[in-house]
């Protein structure tokens, strides 16, 4: 049996058609790739990451966005959508529609496992070539673990590796300090109670 052959977008078709549908999709080299749900302890510690990465920047110039600001990476040609980035400068768009960021200085990816290997690996390769971007945070929702990548003045990448609810991870580019406990509030990474079913008579 013959297989179909893969249809390639170009950046401009992927975005006609991105900005007129009803769900997110991301791309890559000409492939577009339909972005899953998420699961309840991956939005709660999304939004716990929002939550307090806005109260720390209320009175500072970076904007905190969550979910739905797409990303361009120029030097990659990956537009994808972060769990959550922020931006201090004056943020640069890819057109008049300001859709598209191409300056984010914070990228936060929350794992998921489906994501995990290529939140950590492919994806994260592809984000580095970003000259705004000063960290990347990943947060695990399946454990307690968060992992911190700080760009050194030298180009290198430096981790800060946290795994106990009483650690807490100072983020350089937006002069905040998230605590783990606050980052893994009411979520519950205890195994479900066993459902008991009555034997039929």
């Amino acid at each position: 049996m013959a297989s179909h052959p893969k249809t390639y977008l170009t950046p401009e078709q992927y975005l006609e058609i991105e900005r007129r549908a009803e769900f997110k999709s991301e791309y890559f080299q000409g492939e577009v790739f339909a972005m899953a749900g998420a699961r309840y302890a991956h939005n709660v510690i999304a939004v716990n990451a929002v939550r307090e990465l806005g109260q720390q920047l209320r009175s500072r110039p970076c904007v905190v966005m969550a979910g739905d600001m797409r990303v361009r990476v120029s030097e990659t040609g990956l537009y994808a959508y972060p769990d959550i980035l922020t931006v201090c400068n004056e943020p640069q768009f890819a057109d008049d529609h300001r859709d598209t960021l191409l300056n984010p200085n914070l990228i936060v990816e929350v794992l998921s496992e489906s994501t995990e290997n290529y939140d950590r690996g492919h994806k994260f390769e592809l984000y580095r070539s970003l000259e705004s971007l000063q960290e990347y945070l990943m947060i695990s929702s399946q454990r307690i673990s968060a992992e911190l990548f700080t760009r050194q003045p030298d180009g290198r990448w430096m981790l800060t590796a946290s795994s106990r609810l009483g650690d807490s991870l100072d983020l350089q580019s937006v002069g905040c300090r998230l605590a783990l406990a606050d980052l893994y509030e009411k979520v519950d990474f205890s195994p479900p109670e066993p459902v008991i079913r009555p034997l039929a008579s």
